[in-house]
């Protein structure tokens, strides 16, 4: 995929999973959302589709070292899961 899908006006990206009209919430409110479950230092975001929904994923460092997967739905802003990875 080329950057032109992304600023042109060809449908691809009004129609396109990832685009923000799809979404109620910002990865910097998921992520503090995230931070409120597992307090520490994020080390990976990222907005997928999973299961019919769109989630952010977000990997949380904490300071004794263990990563947590966080995912948090991207329309309410509901932790679906939070996982010892």
């Amino acid at each position: 995929m080329t950057n032109r899908h992304w600023q042109g006006n060809d449908g691809y990206w009004g129609n396109h999973w990832q685009n923000p009209q799809y979404r109620r919430i910002s990865l910097e409110q998921a992520i503090s959302i995230a931070q409120e479950q597992v307090p520490g230092n994020v080390v990976k975001a990222e907005l997928d589709y999973d299961d019919g929904r769109l989630i952010y994923e977000i990997d949380i460092r904490t300071a004794q070292g263990l990563k947590y997967e966080v995912k948090v739905d991207a329309n309410t802003g509901q932790v679906i899961r939070v996982k010892l990875d």
